[in-house]
Protein backbone atom coordinates (compact mmCIF):
# COMPACT_ATOMS: atom_id res chain seq x y z
CA UNK A 1 0.00 0.00 0.00
CA UNK A 2 1.49 3.39 -0.88
CA UNK A 3 2.32 5.01 2.13
CA UNK A 4 0.53 8.66 2.49
CA UNK A 5 2.16 11.98 1.96
CA UNK A 6 1.87 15.58 3.21
CA UNK A 7 1.01 18.31 1.16
CA UNK A 8 4.73 19.77 1.51
CA UNK A 9 6.19 16.77 0.04
CA UNK A 10 3.58 16.09 -2.55
CA UNK A 11 5.09 19.69 -3.36
CA UNK A 12 8.28 18.68 -3.27
CA UNK A 13 8.22 15.88 -5.32
CA UNK A 14 6.64 17.71 -7.98
CA UNK A 15 9.15 20.13 -8.49
CA UNK A 16 11.66 17.99 -8.14
CA UNK A 17 10.20 16.16 -11.65
CA UNK A 18 9.17 19.30 -12.99
CA UNK A 19 12.35 20.83 -12.76
CA UNK A 20 14.57 17.71 -14.04
CA UNK A 21 12.28 18.02 -16.95
CA UNK A 22 12.50 21.85 -17.38
CA UNK A 23 16.19 22.25 -16.72
CA UNK A 24 16.71 19.21 -19.19
CA UNK A 25 14.57 20.95 -22.39
CA UNK A 26 16.56 24.69 -21.84
CA UNK A 27 19.78 22.66 -21.79
CA UNK A 28 18.90 20.66 -24.78
CA UNK A 29 17.10 23.33 -26.40
CA UNK A 30 18.16 27.34 -25.13
CA UNK A 31 21.76 26.32 -24.48
CA UNK A 32 23.12 24.10 -27.49
CA UNK A 33 25.13 26.45 -29.38
CA UNK A 34 25.14 28.92 -26.79
CA UNK A 35 27.65 27.68 -24.21
CA UNK A 36 30.47 25.51 -25.14
CA UNK A 37 30.43 21.42 -25.63
CA UNK A 38 32.45 20.88 -21.76
CA UNK A 39 29.90 23.30 -20.45
CA UNK A 40 26.93 21.52 -22.14
CA UNK A 41 28.21 17.84 -20.79
CA UNK A 42 28.36 19.33 -17.22
CA UNK A 43 24.88 20.81 -17.95
CA UNK A 44 24.10 17.31 -19.19
CA UNK A 45 25.34 14.86 -16.18
CA UNK A 46 23.54 17.59 -14.06
CA UNK A 47 20.20 16.87 -15.40
CA UNK A 48 20.78 13.49 -15.52
CA UNK A 49 21.64 13.08 -11.39
CA UNK A 50 18.44 15.36 -10.88
CA UNK A 51 16.36 13.21 -12.40
CA UNK A 52 17.52 9.69 -10.96
CA UNK A 53 17.03 11.79 -7.39
CA UNK A 54 13.47 13.56 -8.45
CA UNK A 55 12.58 9.29 -9.06
CA UNK A 56 14.44 8.78 -5.79
CA UNK A 57 12.84 11.41 -3.92
CA UNK A 58 9.47 9.61 -5.52
CA UNK A 59 10.12 6.10 -4.47
CA UNK A 60 10.93 6.95 -0.44
CA UNK A 61 7.98 9.10 -0.64
CA UNK A 62 5.47 6.52 -1.71
CA UNK A 63 7.19 3.04 -0.69
CA UNK A 64 9.16 3.74 2.03
CA UNK A 65 7.94 3.49 5.91
CA UNK A 66 7.03 5.73 8.13
CA UNK A 67 9.90 6.89 10.35
CA UNK A 68 13.48 8.81 10.64
CA UNK A 69 15.00 6.99 7.96
CA UNK A 70 12.35 7.70 5.63
CA UNK A 71 12.41 11.75 6.49
CA UNK A 72 16.20 11.66 6.36
CA UNK A 73 15.57 10.27 2.64
CA UNK A 74 13.11 13.33 1.54
CA UNK A 75 15.44 15.41 3.08
CA UNK A 76 18.84 14.40 1.93
CA UNK A 77 17.63 13.48 -2.00
CA UNK A 78 16.73 17.23 -2.33
CA UNK A 79 19.36 18.91 -1.08
CA UNK A 80 21.44 16.69 -2.85
CA UNK A 81 19.58 17.62 -6.18
CA UNK A 82 20.46 21.50 -5.02
CA UNK A 83 23.99 21.23 -3.76
CA UNK A 84 25.18 18.42 -6.81
CA UNK A 85 23.01 19.42 -10.00
CA UNK A 86 22.74 22.87 -8.80
CA UNK A 87 26.63 23.54 -8.89
CA UNK A 88 26.74 21.82 -11.91
CA UNK A 89 24.21 23.98 -13.77
CA UNK A 90 25.88 26.86 -12.49
CA UNK A 91 29.68 25.78 -13.74
CA UNK A 92 28.00 25.10 -16.78
CA UNK A 93 26.46 28.88 -16.88
CA UNK A 94 29.90 30.43 -16.11
CA UNK A 95 30.24 30.52 -12.34
CA UNK A 96 33.59 30.82 -10.85
CA UNK A 97 35.46 27.23 -10.58
CA UNK A 98 35.65 27.48 -6.75
CA UNK A 99 31.29 26.22 -7.26
CA UNK A 100 32.66 22.98 -8.00
CA UNK A 101 33.70 22.75 -4.58
CA UNK A 102 30.18 22.67 -3.86
CA UNK A 103 29.30 19.36 -6.17
CA UNK A 104 30.66 17.18 -4.02
CA UNK A 105 28.96 17.90 -0.66
CA UNK A 106 25.69 16.97 -2.83
CA UNK A 107 26.80 13.92 -3.44
CA UNK A 108 27.59 13.30 0.16
CA UNK A 109 23.77 14.33 0.36
CA UNK A 110 22.48 12.02 -2.44
CA UNK A 111 24.61 8.85 -0.84
CA UNK A 112 23.78 9.15 2.27
CA UNK A 113 20.33 9.56 1.09
CA UNK A 114 20.60 5.98 -0.09
CA UNK A 115 22.17 4.85 3.03
CA UNK A 116 18.44 6.08 4.42
CA UNK A 117 16.76 4.40 1.91
CA UNK A 118 18.36 1.30 2.62
CA UNK A 119 18.06 1.58 6.66
CA UNK A 120 14.35 1.96 6.29
CA UNK A 121 14.11 -1.20 4.03
CA UNK A 122 16.60 -2.83 6.15
CA UNK A 123 14.19 -1.73 9.58
CA UNK A 124 11.03 -3.28 7.58
CA UNK A 125 12.77 -6.10 5.90
CA UNK A 126 11.31 -9.59 6.67
CA UNK A 127 13.83 -12.57 8.00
Amino acid sequence: MRQRVSRATAMLVAAAGLSAVALGAFGAHALRGTIGVDALSTWHIGVEYHFWHALALFGAAAGLAQGAWRRAALALFPVGIVLFSGSLYALALGAPRWTGAITPLGGVCFIAGWVAVGMSLLRDAEG
